[in-house]
Formats: C-alpha cells, sequence, structure tokens
C-alpha cells in the first residue's frame, strides 16, 4: 500500500502543481513568439441562446458596440428552440444587422452552432455565450493574432463576477484565475489545452462539424491542433461572466462539463500519440485526462492511508490530516449554505467539489450516457 499511497499523492502534486512549474520552465527555454499587429478580418460572432430573454439583450448590444469595424462585424444570434421572449427581444435588433436563426426542436448549443457556421459570411468565427460580456477591445486583441498563420484558434479571458460575494463564487473565480495563469504559459510553449468559450474565434475553414453531444469548449480547438495549427491564449481579450453562487448549480454544470469533456478526450484520443503530437499529448494527458481523474488519486490516498495506519504513527497523523480535510470542507459547504464567509477556505472546499463532480460525469461516461441540452446558469 505504501506505492499506492506514494502514486496518488505524487500525482495529485504533479497534477496541480508539477506540471505547471514544469510548463513555466519549458517556456524559459522553447518559448514561441506570437506577432501582434493591427488585424481585422471579417468577424461573424454566434451566440447560442436558450430561454436567454434575461441577458440576450444586453450581450446583442454589448456585441453592437464593440470597438471593431462595424462593415467587418455580424452577428447571428441561435435561439435553440426558446420558449419565453429571447426571440422576440433578438429581432428587435435586426434593423442593426442582427440575424436571428431559429433551431426547433431544441437541439443544444452544439448543434446550434453547426447550424449558423454555413449562413456565416466572416472568415473568422466568434463564439459568445448568450450572457457574456466583452471587454470593447475584445475582438481587436483576438483578431490581431490570426496575422500570424499557424494560429488558428483564439481564446481570451474570463473573469467571474461574484456579485453576491459567496464562497462558491470566489472558488470559481480562484479555479479560472488558476486556468489562466496555465494557459498563458501553454501557449508560450505552442498550444493552450483549455479554452473558456464565451470568448473564442477560429478561422471558419477550420471549423468542423461536430456531433451535438460534443463539447465545442473542447473538442473544436483539439480538431483544430490535428488540423496542424495553434491554439493560443490572448490574455488581454477580456470577458466577464456572473459566477454561479448556489453550489447545486455549480455541481450540474461541472458534472456537464466534465461528461462531455471526456466523450471528447475519448473522441480525440489520437492526440495522446506523443511521437506524432509530441510535447501537446503530454499536455492534454495531463491538464486534462489526469485532471479529470484526479478524484481516483483522492481515493486512493485514503484508502492506501487505511492500511498504513497501524504501520507508524506518521501514518496516523497523515489519516488524521486527512479527516481533518474533509471534515473542514464539510464545515465549509454548512457555512456556505446559509450564505456565511469563510476566507481562504472556498478553495479547498471547490477542489473536492470539482473531484465528486468528476467522479460523477465518470460513472455516467462509463454507463456510456451522454448530455446534450442544459439549463442556463442552473447547471
Amino acid at each position: 500500500m505504501l506505492i499506492v499511497f506514494i502514486i496518488c499523492i505524487f500525482t495529485l502534486f504533479y497534477v496541480y502543481l508539477g506540471y505547471p512549474l514544469a510548463v513555466v520552465v519549458c517556456s524559459m527555454f522553447m518559448e514561441k513568439k506570437i506577432e501582434k499587429y493591427i488585424h481585422e478580418p471579417v468577424i461573424t460572432i454566434l451566440i447560442a441562446a436558450y430561454n436567454e430573454e434575461v441577458h440576450i439583450g444586453a450581450t446583442i448590444q454589448n456585441k453592437l458596440e464593440l470597438d471593431y469595424p462595424k462593415d467587418k462585424l455580424e452577428i447571428i444570434v441561435i435561439s435553440d428552440g426558446s420558449t419565453d421572449g429571447t426571440d422576440e427581444i433578438a429581432q428587435r435588433f435586426e434593423n442593426q444587422g442582427v440575424r436571428l436563426i431559429r433551431q426547433e426542436p431544441r437541439k443544444g448549443k452544439t448543434a446550434a452552432l453547426n447550424l449558423a457556421v454555413p449562413h456565416a459570411g466572416g472568415e473568422i468565427i466568434a463564439f459568445s455565450d448568450a450572457n457574456s460580456i466583452y471587454a470593447s477591445d475584445a475582438l481587436k486583441k483576438m483578431a490581431r493574432n490570426f496575422k500570424n498563420p499557424d494560429v488558428g484558434y483564439v481564446t481570451g479571458k474570463m473573469i467571474y463576477i461574484n456579485s453576491n460575494g459567496s464562497s462558491l463564487g470566489d472558488g470559481c473565480s480562484a479555479y479560472m484565475k488558476y486556468e489562466n495563469l496555465l494557459r498563458a504559459y501553454e501557449t508560450k510553449i505552442g498550444s493552450t489545452v483549455g479554452v473558456n468559450g464565451g470568448v473564442d474565434i477560429v478561422r471558419k475553414e477550420l471549423y468542423k462539424t461536430m456531433r451535438d453531444d460534443q463539447l465545442p469548449d473542447l473538442i473544436l480547438p483539439l480538431m483544430v491542433i490535428e488540423q496542424g495549427y495553434r491554439v493560443i491564449y490572448e490574455p488581454d481579450a477580456i470577458v466577464m461572466e456572473s459566477s454561479l453562487d448556489k453550489t447545486h448549480d455549480e455541481y450540474k454544470m461541472r458534472v456537464r462539463v466534465t461528461l462531455r469533456a471526456l466523450w471528447a478526450l475519448y473522441d480525440m484520443r489520437k492526440l495522446l500519440n506523443i511521437v506524432q503530437f509530441k510535447l501537446f499529448a503530454w499536455q492534454v494527458l495531463t491538464h486534462k485526462f489526469l485532471r479529470y481523474l484526479g478524484f481516483i488519486f483522492l481515493i486512493g490516498l485514503y484508502v492506501s492511508n487505511v492500511f498504513l495506519v497501524s504501520k507508524a504513527a506518521f501514518w496516523g497523523f497523515i489519516y488524521v490530516l486527512q479527516h481533518l480535510f474533509y471534515a473542514l470542507v464539510l464545515l465549509v459547504h454548512t457555512r456556505t449554505k446559509k450564505q456565511k464567509s469563510v476566507g481562504l477556505l472556498y478553495i479547498p472546499y471547490y477542489f473536492v467539489l470539482l473531484n465528486i463532480a468528476a467522479a460523477h460525469a465518470f460513472m455516467k461516461f462509463l454507463r456510456g450516457q451522454r448530455q446534450v441540452t442544459w439549463t442556463p446558469r442552473a447547471g
């Protein structure tokens, strides 16, 4: 059991700390420069929406007010079988050039994007969530990277707004800061594995039709890599979204995203071929595959510790520490439900939530379950 314990704790430290440090070190010796010139190609923004009457008007207005040449900007809203006032609100902007496409029956975000892309006139396709608010210069900052012919996909910087000050929102924001920093260094060595989804652009020629159940935020960038292009992170292109403030909703969202990501990794498993994809195969294996399986190593860490506890006082000490850690997480969960502040304790709480959600998603994956549709901001 000692070997199991060592493997588990080494893997956890490697995935969350060792890998980022390794990427930073690699970037010092093999940084791939990206020249940033003024470049303003024709861009089509796609906004897939399902029952988004609360947010869709502000989102469209935000895109219309972007600091980008009006004659080079096209906006298409795809209503995914909406039953509220989403369509009517979008139609109010038709005199400003906004087009509405209705997808009926409801098939989910991925199908909505597949439906809209053939209607897009831009050489670049941009993706926005229905509640994503771009900084005025976000498109310009992303588009300038396409002056580099090897760049095929650009993702921006997501900033979650925790308006109600919830501990869950703090955890989500901290996680996003960690991811954004990692993406910045991954970009320096070639391509980043993760993207934001709500502030992404891709060369239209590289867009490939995806299955309805596939996660566009992961499968499409991987398809771009497969075609020999880079996927990069642009930290100056900022988008803001409100974080979820209910644990149940955040948990459901994490289960959904992880499940779809697991299927994406399975579909694109050829990218794990280190002979063909070299450094990027290592990135996918660590940043995504091992990250999603982290719960296995947490379980292994605890179970192996149970068998080792009688061997020496040291193992008893570690055993107590593990119990204190999870007891602390339960305490934070209780305080979070009561909307009480927990300080920096939101970090271990959110870490455990992510891993429990990953375990749930993995069980669904093993059963062959897939998810195509969901309710916005409710998981």
